[in-house]
């Protein structure tokens, strides 16, 4: 992924992707009336990330956002109820992550002066990564391995590996020893 970012003018668009954007929503659809852990979850959740999805990751819904063709979810990672993943610029959660109910994942923000345009900036969230009940992680950042994400968070900048922040904006509580 391009850690610098780019721009997208949504404005601007093929045939083939409207299509997709469209059948996109349709899978989110019908991977938001399932229940958890059934075969019918889990074969929308298939559906719906493809082989973005590693073995044993499970995604519970409701989930909202837009663009899960560039979500990739390692292996083992939990993700709760009512997730928001903004992924136009690209979303990876490594293997063994937790990622809490309401948390949401934004990946690109939109021009001061063209508030059309998308700046889009991938957000990374390291092995073994726990981020709280209600954290946003904005675009660019990295929540580095084994990190904790307290609840509520607001996470603008990278967090360090084996690191605690918290806050608004998030700022280092302590490091894991």
């Amino acid at each position: 992924m391009n850690m610098e970012g780019f721009r997208v003018d949504p404005r601007v668009t093929t045939p083939e992707a409207q299509a997709m954007y469209i059948e996109q929503g349709r899978k989110l659809f019908a991977f938001n009336q399932t229940i958890p852990f059934t075969p019918e979850n889990i074969a929308a959740t298939k559906a719906l990330f493809g082989d973005n999805l590693d073995e044993g990751a499970i995604v519970q819904p409701p989930l909202k956002g837009v663009c899960f063709d560039m979500v990739h979810i390692g292996i083992n990672v939990m993700i709760m109820p009512d997730c928001l993943m903004m992924s136009r610029g690209g979303i990876t959660i490594e293997d063994g992550a937790m990622i809490a109910a309401n948390v949401q994942l934004i990946s690109n923000n939109h021009d001061l002066h063209d508030r059309q345009i998308l700046i889009c900036k991938p957000v990374h969230i390291g092995k073994n990564a726990w981020i709280g009940a209600g954290a946003t992680i904005l675009p660019g950042v990295t929540v580095g391995e084994n990190a904790v994400v307290a609840a509520a968070a607001v996470v603008t900048k990278d967090v360090p590996a084996n690191a605690i922040v918290g806050g608004n904006p998030a700022k280092l509580i302590k490091m894991i020893e």
